[in-house]
């Protein structure tokens, strides 16, 4: 958990903290929202409007890892937040761009229907993104219509480049398709080279020996965010490797909760 009260865990264990829907956006792609709701009855003490989460879990767009999902949800939940996650369009043919990014687009579209239903700041939705999910989630930092870009970012050990020096050549190969060879979109979905000043304020979260993801990709992201005087934060651990996101034996699990809730505060976020 972020942080712990003990009437929001009671709440959670028994049912009476949230619902949760399910919604989905491509039947044919498997594309699926599952949102969980903070309750907003006027009974319980923190009932008000509240910030948001969009998840997207990591899976080198082949897959979306249920790990770097819904157990994420629960954190953010607990720190009372609206959480989301998009299962978007993953594999061999459903992942070429832009379908990811349409995904995301219906996903801000149903939200911003239900606002006001579902007690929900429109100017505070975050996007939070594992690995390739990093990707996805930095590509609507920089690439989304105005509209739709996220008001903050929280990227676990992304994949930002897709230079051979450095990509994940898995997630490259599935967003790219016939098209991996394409110079020109290879800079195009090079992350860092498309930070412009609308770029919202990011948190980059890694691991010194990620063998996977090298962590050259969130060095690249943060400096061009410096470049372009974006709020941004890099914490990289000693170790760990890649995909440890919310797991609790993960040598650093309390201090990635507690600098996030600083990030949040320092950044204004949340109160």
């Amino acid at each position: 958990m972020l942080f712990q009260e003990p009437i929001l865990q009671w709440l959670l264990q028994n049912g009476g903290f949230m619902d949760s829907q399910v919604f989905i956006l491509n039947e044919k792609r498997n594309v699926t929202l599952t949102a969980y709701l903070q309750d907003d009855s006027q009974e319980f003490w923190r009932a008000k409007k509240r910030p948001a989460v969009v998840i997207f879990p990591g899976g080198a767009y082949a897959y979306c890892s249920d790990r770097e999902a819904d157990p994420v949800a629960q954190e953010y939940l607990r720190a009372g937040y609206h959480a989301f996650v998009l299962r978007y369009s993953v594999g061999w043919e459903n992942a070429v761009w832009p379908n990811p990014l349409e995904d995301y687009d219906q996903a801000m579209e149903l939200i911003a229907a239900h606002a006001k239903e579902w007690h929900l700041i429109p100017e505070k939705i975050a996007v939070i993104g594992f690995s390739a999910g990093g990707h996805l989630a930095a590509s609507l930092s920089t690439l989304a219509k105005d509209i739709n870009r996220p008001d903050f970012a929280i990227l676990y050990y992304p994949v930002i480049s897709f230079d051979n020096k450095m990509a994940h050549q898995g997630s490259k190969k599935n967003l790219l398709g016939k098209n991996i060879d394409n110079e020109k979109l290879i800079d195009y979905y090079s992350l860092n080279k498309q930070v412009d000043d609308k770029t919202p304020k990011t948190l980059l979260l890694l691991s010194y020996d990620d063998r996977v993801v090298p962590p050259m990709n969130s060095i690249l992201y943060y400096i061009a965010l410096n470049e372009h005087h974006i709020p941004a934060s890099l914490h990289m651990f000693p170790n760990g490797g890649h995909g440890w996101g919310i797991r609790y034996d993960f040598a650093y699990y309390q201090e990635v909760k507690d600098l996030i809730l600083k990030w949040l505060r320092y950044t204004q976020i949340i109160d």
